[in-house]
């Protein structure tokens, strides 16, 4: 308890720069860009300054580590059971031609952040090989080549492209240049449901992974595992960056006027469902491009209290199993 009240010191101004007392070798700057890191669905992709992390659940030790396994074995369980059961074959991946496919692609992430995850989704499904950097949230050493300092960053064939969003559009015209400019233009409807993930979904999420302390947690338990962070620097950030965050999606929460936030999340994936009108995908037979973002930014959250309590109160699990087996194994590769 002595440990969380001290760290309760980062959150006397939420949403301001958050500083752990405790951390070796600690300033204000390096914990202020660590929590922009994790505060990644407070704006729109377009103009994001700060946006939220999503992680996996870990468990911690003991007994709590035998109940957090048999919870992920559960979770993976309702969003993959669908996927083995289907009537109709979803055919996996969308192939490129050999002569349009970018022969190098590395991509500058943050392993949880949604918006890379839209990226990842996008490479996975046309089987794009790519090559992936961790980005380090507190001194961003990875991008100081770069003015641009958020993540996605996606070097194609030596060109860097920023925003998911943008970065999408360009490779699609990338990887289809002989599809005429009439043929490639969005409907109304899939223009629709990409600005609504950017716009909406992802600012929903946030007050859900950092819902309780718990949560909160557990969610940067796995940041600090996976992300690329220093020895010295990974049990500061684990604790600081959960009791800040903790604190932050109650501000969010009230800056989207969210009055119950799992009630919120299963709403958005109704809503979702409802607009694929008894389609496997909104694209129809195949996923299109807010197919993958929509996915894109869930894959993150699969293994959470959320992403679990979400598919077992909603109709999505259907759809986004359909989803893993269409996009199919990641096409990442060793740097």
């Amino acid at each position: 308890m002595r440990r969380v009240n001290g760290l309760a010191a980062i959150c006397r101004a939420v949403g301001g720069v958050a500083v752990a007392p405790s951390a070796p070798g600690n300033h204000a700057h390096q914990h202020h860009r660590l929590f922009q890191a994790a505060l990644f669905s407070t704006t729109s992709n377009n103009n994001s300054s700060a946006r939220s992390h999503w992680f996996s659940n870990n468990s911690i030790s003991g007994d709590e580590s035998a109940r957090a396994a048999a919870r992920t074995v559960a979770g993976t369980m309702l969003f993959s059971v669908a996927a083995t059961t289907l009537g109709e074959e979803v055919h996996a991946k969308e192939p490129v031609q050999s002569k349009f496919r970018p022969k190098d692609v590395v991509l500058y992430q943050y392993e949880a952040c949604p918006f890379c995850n839209k990226v990842k989704a996008f490479l996975d499904y046309y089987d794009i090989p790519y090559k992936v950097v961790e980005v380090n949230p507190i001194n961003k050493k990875e991008i100081k080549w770069s003015e641009y300092k958020k993540v996605p960053i996606l070097m194609v064939d030596g060109e860097p492209m920023v925003d998911s969003s943008d970065i999408i559009d360009k490779l699609t015209k990338k990887i289809h240049p002989d599809v005429s400019t009439d043929s490639v233009v969005e409907d109304n409807e899939e223009k629709k449901w990409r600005g609504w993930v950017d716009n909406h979904l992802v600012h929903i999420l946030s007050p859900n992974i950092y819902r309780s302390a718990s949560e909160a947690l557990e969610s940067f338990d796995y940041i600090t595992s996976h992300g690329n962070f220093s020895f010295t620097e990974r049990i500061p950030a684990k604790y600081a960056g959960a009791a800040a965050m903790y604190f932050v999606s109650k501000k969010l929460k009230k800056k989207y006027n969210i009055t119950d936030e799992r009630a919120a999340l299963y709403k958005a994936a109704e809503s979702w469902i409802d607009a694929l009108n008894g389609q496997e995908f909104l694209g129809g037979t195949k996923p299109n491009l807010a197919d993958l973002a929509v996915y894109g930014v869930l894959r993150p959250i699969r293994y959470l209290k959320s992403g679990r309590d979400m598919v077992e109160h909603t109709r999505i699990g259907d759809w986004y199993s359909r989803m893993e087996n269409a996009v199919g194994v990641s096409s990442k590769i060793q740097a």
